[in-house]
């Protein structure tokens, strides 16, 4: 990456920063910050020169495709720790081995039970908190089959916390680049983090006009 692509990425992912932390301290609803979120998700993704889309894609983009926000999948976790702290490592292949730490898990309640989640830490500098997860809705083709992402720190995904407890909020999961251009290739969910569930909330699948590829 020449050293223009290396600043425009840094300025990527800034703005990615700056949406998160808008979301985070808003003085709108829920429901009126999350759609302000999209709106300059919507802009950055179809704009920028870093966005994962191809200038083919964004030609004939208007906007991603998003479910209703939905304020009940909204929750407040605690995080229960793992004691073994495994480390888990998938193979990517233009950066070689992804390294995780499990921190532990998160749970919240949806269809009257209990569903968990494992929260990991990403190894190397300065490393990040990371949340990737897959559910059924995927098998409808409702929302990518690959994996989602709740939180990704060191990219700006994160939505903090609120009486010591992680905020999940699933209406801000969102697609990794490789669902959107198969050229990128990303991390995705390891099998403990399939939810049995549908999240019907969030990013869904990539729209016609810019499925492209």
């Amino acid at each position: 990456m020449n050293s223009k692509d290396s600043i425009a990425l840094a300025d990527y992912r800034l703005q990615v920063h700056t949406h998160y932390a808008d979301a985070r301290n808003s003085d709108l609803t829920r429901a009126e910050s999350c759609k302000a979120f999209r709106k300059s998700r919507d802009e950055l993704i179809g704009n920028h020169s870093q966005s994962a889309l191809s200038p083919a894609q964004k030609k004939a983009f208007t906007k991603l495709d998003y479910f209703t926000y939905d304020p009940s999948w909204r929750f407040l976790a605690e995080v229960d720790e793992d004691p073994d702290s495994e480390i888990l490592e998938i193979p990517l292949k233009e950066d070689g081995l992804f390294r995780l730490r499990r921190l532990g898990k998160v749970s919240f309640e949806r269809e009257n039970k209990d569903n968990f989640l494992t929260l990991f830490w990403v190894l190397g500098y300065g490393g990040g908190v990371f949340l990737p997860f897959r559910d059924t809705s995927s098998l409808s083709g409702a929302t990518y089959g690959g994996t989602r992402y709740l939180l990704d720190s060191i990219k700006g995904a994160y939505l903090g916390q609120e009486n010591g407890k992680l905020i999940l909020d699933f209406n801000y999961a969102y697609n990794p680049s490789c669902a959107y251009n198969p050229i990128w290739d990303c991390p995705l969910a390891p099998e403990e983090n399939w939810l049995d569930i549908s999240v019907l909330t969030g990013e869904k699948a990539i729209p016609a006009p810019i499925n492209l590829f």
